[in-house]
């Protein structure tokens, strides 16, 4: 549910389609920053969280920022190109720190690449607050955003504040990506996949599109998680390559459709 409402949420403000959090340097972000506190020592569940949340908050700002500065924000396959590039980087520098730390490499080896596998209810309840404080956020800017949608003009006519709008819907998303990212992993096109699949359920409406992801999201992660533990049966196939393998078509489908140049 959290990585849908944050994926939906990122398409909303950003009126981009292909704005996804593990496309956009967010996941790539909540992922450094936890293997980072995982080779300075850390190791409980709710310490990784905060980190995670930061990691996160940082990673999309920096994407952010560097679209402004080029004047890449208007072109949604640039700004994820700047994603993908802060992503690898900082991807590159994860492995880096992993070959010096062999006991962090063996902790989060299966971690990286996300997983649902041995997580406990426990870790769950640990983030279920930060879950309800951006469950919170999304219910009180659902309707700027929705007016947002219509451009930052239209949005300003009707008494709203684009800045602000956007700034808290960037807190929102890195909470729940964190979130995720810190009891999952990294678990990649989730963020693409749910708010796609949900939009064609209930519109264009952004507050339909973001009560829809919520059913969405668990049915797309859970029968995701089950092939993956079936397809290489008695072994498991990590659930982030699933989900890369699927969500790759759905995003050339996403570029096909909105007519955006092809790479």
């Amino acid at each position: 549910m959290a990585l849908g409402v944050a994926g939906a949420r990122r398409q909303a403000v950003s009126r981009n389609p292909l704005a996804e959090p593990g496309l956009l340097g967010v996941s790539a972000g909540a992922a450094f920053a936890v293997s980072l506190a995982l080779v300075l020592g850390a190791s409980a569940a709710t310490l990784r969280i905060p980190v995670a949340q930061l990691g996160a908050l940082i990673g999309c700002v920096c994407v952010l920022g560097v679209a402004r500065l080029r004047g890449v924000g208007s072109d949604p396959v640039r700004l994820v190109l700047a994603g993908a590039a802060f992503s690898g980087l900082l991807g590159s520098l994860r492995a880096r720190m992993l070959l010096y730390d062999q006991r962090a490499a063996d902790e989060i080896r299966f971690w990286v690449v996300g997983s649902l596998a041995g997580r406990r209810l426990d870790e769950l309840w640990a983030v279920l607050p930060s879950l309800l404080v951006a469950g919170v956020g999304v219910v009180l800017i659902a309707r700027p955003l929705a007016a947002l949608a219509l451009g930052e003009r239209a949005a300003s006519g009707l008494g709203h504040h684009p800045g602000l709008i956007r700034w808290l819907a960037v807190g929102c998303v890195a909470l729940l990506v964190g979130a995720a990212t810190a009891i999952a992993g990294p678990i990649a096109f989730v963020g693409l996949v749910v708010p796609f699949v949900a939009r064609a359920i209930a519109g264009p409406d952004i507050r339909r599109t973001l009560w829809f992801c919520l059913p969405v999201g668990p049915l797309i992660v859970l029968t995701a998680d089950i092939i993956s533990r079936v397809v290489v049966a008695p072994s498991e196939l990590p659930l982030g390559v699933l989900t890369a393998l699927c969500g790759a078509p759905v995003l050339i489908a996403v570029v096909r459709a909105k007519g955006l140049p092809m790479l």
